[in-house]
């Protein structure tokens, strides 16, 4: 949610970044106006409360035979007051839905535009070249015993699919590796429930534009995440932090579900648009003025990670209508795949300034000096491994025979392996 207040003393502000984003002006003013009303419905319901008690205190201090027509009045000034109670509730509902239209103000210097509008920052690495035809990372999986889709589709439908041996092995000694980073920086690590509650779900985003890719329990109202993001940033709700000592950074661990609506046809072999996947999520409290410095952070912790695997890679500047409604600003990060010859995302990181702490009402408290207030915190997220980076890697380090170089960083987790075989 939006800040109320910038709402009203910038709407112009506003406007532009829903425009950069691809939405409608219009939701500004339509959320102006429920705003309106609802203040002018607590308005109405806070005059009435006070007629109400002043009534009663004459009431109470009424001689004997002027009682019986004040109580009556009493009574028709209670019903008032309880309609009055009920135009509140349905204009604060109204508004809710009003701001929830309004997606997070856009950071200054993010493209407009949508998906093709992204700005690339800077690229890393040669793209890799063979002297051999290369394989495809589901061939490469198959020959080396580390995918098998049939069995996936055998056991759960499409776009589902196991990792076997080494497969396995790999994706654990990704997600390790990546937690061994997470903690020598300082973040806290949490295996995250991965079914959360709508409020929950609603209160990071995820049930607007993107609900559709979401998989929800009706009977027990419960919703399985599609990141970590998701209960990370439920974890601290509705509390107060104490950030006077730095951020708060936590590195969570789990498996990961999406629908992939919408996607039929698109990457349909393989691993790299799947419904279930494991996934090493990076989330952080941090202050307002810190939000920006910290972005970058977590940038260079995922860019350290795809340099030590060898991966080339370009880091994006995500265009507003690509964002998502709870980021301010996104930077992805693409590896090179050979065989697709392009820049598939592998990760990324989102700045959601105060958008989800104002929803899920998680503040901080400033120093004594600052006046001892609470504010809103800055929320950010960013992916340090997950399961699609099994792609780049196998198609980036593959030789002609099939085998594959294991990237020297990875070599400590898998036993000291050099090189994936194929099996016989």
């Amino acid at each position: 949610m939006i800040d109320p207040v910038l709402l009203r003393d910038n709407p112009e502000l506003v406007k532009r970044s829903q425009e950069a984003r691809g939405e409608s002006a219009d939701t500004v003013d339509a959320a102006l106006d429920a705003d309106r009303a609802r203040r002018a419905a607590i308005t109405a319901f806070e005059e009435l409360r006070a007629a109400q008690n002043a009534h009663g205190k004459r009431v109470a201090q009424a001689p004997k035979d002027e009682k019986a027509a004040l109580v009556a009045e009493a009574k028709a000034l209670s019903e008032r007051v309880k309609a009055a109670q009920h135009a509140v509730t349905a204009a604060e509902e109204a508004a809710d839905a009003a701001f929830a239209r309004i997606e997070n103000i856009v950071i200054d210097g993010v493209p407009a535009g949508g998906e093709e509008d992204f700005v690339t920052l800077r690229t890393h690495g040669e793209t890799p070249t063979f002297d051999f035809e290369p394989r495809d990372h589901l061939e490469l999986g198959e020959l080396l015993g580390a995918i098998d889709m049939e069995r996936g589709t055998k056991v759960s439908g499409s776009r589902f699919y196991f990792l076997t041996g080494i497969g396995a092995r790999l994706e654990l000694a990704l997600m390790t590796l990546a937690l061994d980073r997470a903690l020598q920086a300082g973040f806290t690590p949490l295996v995250p429930p991965t079914l959360v509650r709508p409020e929950v779900m609603r209160g990071t985003g995820f049930l607007g534009q993107h609900a559709d890719e979401v998989y929800h329990l009706e009977e027990d109202d419960l919703y399985l995440v599609g990141t970590s993001e998701v209960p990370l940033a439920g974890y601290h709700m509705d509390e107060i932090l104490d950030l006077s000592r730095g951020a708060k950074r936590y590195a969570g661990w789990s498996t990961c579900y999406r629908r992939e609506a919408g996607s039929y046809g698109k990457d349909t072999r393989g691993i790299i648009r799947v419904h279930q996947f494991n996934k090493l999520e990076m989330f952080v409290y941090t202050t307002v003025d810190e939000a920006e410095a910290e972005h970058q952070r977590l940038a260079d912790m995922q860019e350290g990670m795809l340099q030590d695997l060898g991966l080339s890679y370009r880091v994006i500047d995500v265009a507003a209508g690509d964002l998502g409604s709870s980021a301010a600003r996104k930077y992805d990060i693409e590896a090179w795949v050979p065989t697709q010859n392009a820049y598939r995302e592998l990760t990324s990181t989102s700045n959601c300034t105060t958008y989800q702490a104002r929803r899920l009402n998680i503040r901080h408290r400033l120093s004594p000096d600052e006046g001892g207030k609470t504010q809103f915190v800055a929320t950010l997220n960013g992916t340090l491994a997950t399961t699609r980076w099994i792609v780049a890697m196998l198609e980036t380090h593959q030789r002609a025979d099939g085998s594959v170089v294991v990237p020297e960083v990875l070599r400590p987790y898998l036993g000291g392996l050099e090189v994936i075989e194929p099996v016989s």
